[in-house]
């Protein structure tokens, strides 16, 4: 009988498997999400309220596991009344002497067995309350927990959509303003957590390679993306990018291409070849809905040549000797065609300290409050007169200068710097 003997577990088995977790992780919160999206677009056609909150309802009960549910609101005459109700339960007889014992009930009350009467029909009492006045109450029955998802995340989400569905009613307005606070909280917790696996915690500083690097993102959750990749002791692949759009949608898009280019990079694939199916995997997930600016370089440390891929992107800049390069040859951006129509890949032999300045559009776009940009030639400039400092020093003084620049205007964009010296 042949022995069969265990397979070692590979670098490409971790990052299959890190993606696995990320996309089970988002399939959860997408699911949620999609609810609320489904409440939103019945609350902008202006479907009456009792549609809403039938629509509540099965929220609840189909997909949340929920038993009975049961919903106190006011009316056009701000008069308390029992908008849904499910059938399984009693009826309650007079609607503002109920609100009077519930005002009470500050903020999610789990309901005791001594409680009694109507309320023994339900496990939660979740109260909503504008600007210090109770809006409105849900009684929520016994939560049955399937597949291993916690009670408390549960509660927390029908937390969330009640008081969506409330303040629809109240306040069309306050709940736009509402439902933005929620979905950004939603996506916080998505996207802050992948975002933190995606950007490296430690870049080279050795006798060959010098790397520093500069993160802000516009709204806590960016679309843009570097990495420094090493290979072997003699090549090193590094990137930056820009994914469309905001959001959960852009962290997980930048998830998938991480996990794409680290496997690809892996496997020793030419630049074009790799551009090309990274390019094909993306776009496989994204079907041309969301697209990304990329520039990728490849350094052989012993031969000191710099072959890259510009898709799309700002171009990076070299300060190779005393000649300024601009890092322009590549092929269109990444993610909306199924094929790239062409693929040009640059190459540059280095000399000795070349700078490799590479950034997102959030620097060179930077505008004063006249309007004006801060605009790549002003990043030639300084690399010309700076490029021999530190590269910490090189980069904390270039995002100075835009920052005075601004003269204090917001940040409207996200902003990534990365810069590499090749000894």
């Amino acid at each position: 009988m042949t022995e069969v003997k265990n397979q070692p577990f590979t670098e490409l088995d971790f990052f299959r498997k890190r993606l696995s977790s990320i996309e089970r992780l988002a399939a959860t919160k997408q699911q949620q999400m999609n609810s609320l999206l489904e409440i939103t677009e019945a609350v902008n056609h202006n479907m009456p309220i009792y549609a809403i909150t039938k629509i509540y309802e099965n929220i609840l009960r189909a997909h949340q596991g929920v038993g009975s549910v049961a919903l106190l609101m006011k009316d056009v005459d701000q008069q308390w009344h029992c908008e849904l109700q499910s059938d399984s339960v009693g009826t309650i007889e007079d609607c503002e002497a109920m609100v009077a014992s519930l005002l009470q009930y500050k903020s999610t009350y789990k309901i005791k067995p001594t409680d009694g009467g109507f309320l023994s029909n339900f496990e939660y009492i979740i109260p909503v309350f504008h600007k210090k006045e109770p809006i409105g109450f849900s009684f929520i029955g016994k939560i049955k927990e399937t597949d291993g998802d916690a009670q408390e995340e549960k509660l927390k989400f029908i937390q969330t959509i009640t008081n969506i569905v409330v303040v629809a009613n109240e306040n069309k307005k306050l709940f736009k303003s509402q439902l933005e606070k929620m979905l950004m909280e939603k996506e916080f917790v998505v996207a802050e957590e992948i975002q933190r696996t995606l950007i490296p915690e430690k870049l080279p500083n050795n006798e060959q390679i010098e790397a520093d690097a500069f993160y802000k993102a516009h709204k806590s959750i960016g679309g843009d993306y570097y990495d420094l990749i090493q290979l072997s002791e003699k090549e090193f692949i590094f990137c930056i990018s820009d994914v469309s759009g905001k959001g959960v949608s852009a962290a997980l898009i930048m998830a998938n291409l991480q996990a794409n280019l680290r496997i690809l990079a892996m496997r020793n694939y030419p630049l074009e070849q790799l551009v090309d199916m990274l390019n094909r995997n993306v776009r496989g997930i994204t079907k041309g809905e969301k697209y990304f600016t990329f520039f990728i370089g490849l350094v052989n440390l012993e031969t000191r040549k710099l072959t890259y891929v510009n898709g799309g992107h700002t171009s990076s800049l070299l300060l190779n000797g005393s000649e300024l390069i601009q890092l322009d040859k590549g092929c269109t951006i990444l993610g909306m065609f199924e094929m790239l129509p062409f693929i040009s890949v640059g190459a540059v032999v280095l000399e000795k300290d070349a700078v490799i300045v590479n950034y997102t559009d959030g620097l060179s776009e930077a505008s004063d409050p006249e309007g004006n940009l801060f605009e790549s030639e002003r990043i030639e400039a300084f690399l010309q007169q700076h490029g021999h400092l530190p590269l910490a020093t090189f980069n904390a003084n270039l995002i100075q200068e835009m920052i005075n620049f601004k003269k204090g205007t917001d940040y409207d964009d996200d902003l990534t710097l990365l810069t590499i010296r090749i000894r």
